[in-house]
């Protein structure tokens, strides 16, 4: 899906993001259900850790739907920008959560390894579960990787790793199960530790980016260098200067000053300003260009350095 597809055509990306979403939900259920029943009659603290894990994907899935669909409305007098930082606050709200049940494996675990004469023997059907959670999450990962990527959500791409962190998390568990039947008790709770720290690594990363981008974060030099070169190259268009970028959700809101010649009338400038937004908005992740004519002659003095047109 190209930029201007996916600038004019939100809801398809909405319709794909929630059906991968969906399709997560009902193996988070399966997988957690099985993980949480086996790891109790089979006594795996490190398997049952990973059980907790699948039903915190099911928060994370839900707060997926809830974001998508919301960020899919049309501005509106409280909202004059639009819904799009919905997603940004759904991704922080993914770091949370995974920050919050990560510290939790990480304190059960301790208390365990307090007193390692408590750690039962497990029974092997712990192990085959882990395998099949690995397998099927490592898939589940690759597929909802591959619809982030395709309708470029930063929000889907948080869920998609959520998922791999469980298949890294299910490897971890299963070689502490392994650890476990070779008669080292002690490995299963060090795997529900590893695993904790995983998740909470993951959850702090994704929350604080999110948190910068709720604050304003500038797009990256790249797409900013990518979008000065867009107006620079538009006919008409002499230089660009004081151009600024702001994250919106997954898109981008961009203000810009550019000069045109000073002798052509204010209808003459206003058609290469409307020239240049058109061929921002196809090409780039941005919702909306704001822009200021000057005179190519006339920098005002407080302007930073002007790029020419070549």
């Amino acid at each position: 899906m190209s930029i201007s597809e996916l600038n004019e055509n939100p809801q398809s990306a909405s319709a794909a993001a929630s059906r991968s979403t969906w399709v997560s939900v009902v193996v988070n259920i399966i997988l957690a259900s099985a993980q949480i029943t086996i790891g109790l009659f089979a006594r795996s603290q490190a398997l049952i850790a990973d059980g907790i894990h699948s039903l915190s994907d099911l928060v994370a899935d839900a707060v997926v739907l809830f974001a998508s669909h919301h960020s899919q409305k049309d501005a509106d007098e409280d909202h004059p920008y639009g819904h799009q930082r919905f997603e940004t606050a759904a991704s922080f709200i993914i770091g949370v959560i995974l920050l919050a049940v990560g510290i939790g494996m990480l304190w059960a675990a301790f208390r365990k390894l307090e007193a390692p004469e408590t750690i039962p023997q497990v029974h092997a059907i712990a192990l085959w579960v882990a395998g099949t959670a690995l397998i099927t999450k490592e898939l589940l990962f690759r597929y909802m990787l591959s619809v982030a990527k395709r309708v470029k959500s930063s929000m889907l791409v948080a869920n998609a790793w959520h998922a791999r962190s469980d298949a890294a998390s299910s490897l971890v568990v299963g070689l502490g199960i392994i650890g476990n039947l070779m008669g080292y008790p002690i490995l299963d709770p060090i795997a529900a530790l590893i695993v904790g720290f995983m998740i909470s690594k993951m959850g702090w990363s994704f929350s604080w980016d999110a948190l910068h981008d709720l604050m304003d974060r500038a797009a990256d030099n790249d797409e900013v260098a990518a979008i000065t070169q867009t107006l620079i190259e538009t006919p008409g268009v002499l230089g660009v200067h004081d151009l600024r970028t702001r994250k919106m959700g997954d898109m981008i809101m961009v203000d810009a000053h550019i000069e045109v010649a000073a002798q052509i009338t204010v209808e003459a400038g206003h058609d290469i300003a409307v020239e240049a937004r058109k061929r921002v908005l196809q090409r780039h992740r941005v919702l909306n260009l704001m822009t200021h004519i000057d005179p190519s002659k006339r920098p005002d003095l407080d302007h930073q350095p002007v790029l020419k047109a070549p």
